[in-house]
């Protein structure tokens, strides 16, 4: 599976194209998807696109990653980015390049989205440009 990149949302990402448009951009997780899989294809990737509420899961998810020789994981945490050591420990110990997806640029949001534990562990962050910002840091997995 070293042509898969894995693909991590958080909570409350399955509400996108609902939730705070404003911020957030009209865009569904399965707009993101299919964007992800026409850009895929070129760069002869494949993607597997995963969405919880459950900060267990993405833990899991980020081992499985490992376990299965993925090229890289593109997680946009959600709020679990400013929270979670888990995340941060799980990112640390696996060897799978991550790259911290945002939609919006958490520093110009509340001061208390500017930490993010998710980013001081992941290889790079993207952020600020919608939904763009997923099919940037893809390109930028097929590179590594």
């Amino acid at each position: 599976m070293a042509d898969t990149v894995y693909v991590l949302n958080g909570p409350n990402l399955n509400l996108l194209g609902m939730r705070e448009p404003e911020i957030y951009g009209s865009d569904t997780l399965d707009d993101i998807a299919g964007m992800l899989e026409d850009r895929a294809r070129p760069l002869g990737l494949t993607v597997d696109m995963r969405q919880s509420n459950h900060e267990g899961h993405l833990v899991d998810w980020l081992h499985e990653a490992q376990a299965n020789d993925a090229r890289a994981v593109l997680l946009n945490a959600g709020a679990f980015t400013h929270t979670s050591i888990a995340l941060h420990d799980a990112i640390k110990a696996i060897r799978t390049p991550v790259i911290e997806v945002h939609l919006s640029n958490p520093h110009t949001r509340d001061a208390f989205r500017h930490r993010s534990y998710v980013g001081q562990a992941a290889r790079g962050t993207i952020a600020g440009f919608g939904a763009l910002s997923y099919v940037l840091a893809l390109e930028a997995a097929a590179r590594l």
